[in-house]
């Protein structure tokens, strides 16, 4: 059975925590562009001190976070913070590639929707990899509309990420 949950002991921050970090290790499996963007925003050191306070810039009441459990084991995670005043990003949406396709990114995603909504947030907006079309597909499917950079892009990676936004006061079923 699957459960989507709010992590709130140190065993469940540290495994989405090791989620993150096997995140991190399928980007790297991507084509050559987007590993140079991995090595370039997300070197191991910085992404391990990124890592190191993920529980407080993901806290309440400007963020949260969810892990997604099946069979006691820790199977997906993902994550928001504040951006600008009503405005969430959501952040590191992944699921092991054990339960791919079972729906559990969907699950993940629809708690971190109505947990902004919940927390007053007017805008939920995103980023992925052109290379994650499964991912575009899902945001799609639920509502997110697709929109220009939201935020100062490096050179490198223009061209190469897509964006998108909900409108929670618009949309109120995810």
């Amino acid at each position: 059975m699957l459960r989507i949950t709010e992590p709130t002991t140190p065993d469940q921050v540290e495994a989405v925590r090791r989620l993150c970090w096997d995140y991190r290790d399928f980007l790297l499996t991507l084509d050559a562009h987007s590993q140079k963007i991995v090595r370039t925003f997300y070197p191991h050191e910085k992404y391990a001190r990124m890592l190191s306070s993920i529980e407080t810039e993901h806290s309440p009441p400007n963020g949260g976070m969810r892990l997604a459990v099946k069979d006691d084991q820790p199977v997906g995670c993902g994550m928001f913070h504040t951006i600008a005043p009503r405005v969430a990003e959501i952040k590191r949406v992944f699921v092991a590639d054990s339960v791919r396709g079972a729906g559990v990114g969907f699950a993940i995603m629809q708690s971190l929707i109505e947990q902004c909504r919940e927390r007053g947030f007017d805008y939920i907006r995103m980023d992925t990899g052109k290379p994650m079309q499964t991912a575009a597909r899902l945001y799609l499917s639920m509502g997110f509309s697709l929109r220009d950079a939201y935020s100062e892009i490096p050179e490198i990676a223009r061209g190469h990420l897509l964006f998108f936004e909900m409108d929670l006061r618009a949309n109120n079923s995810a």
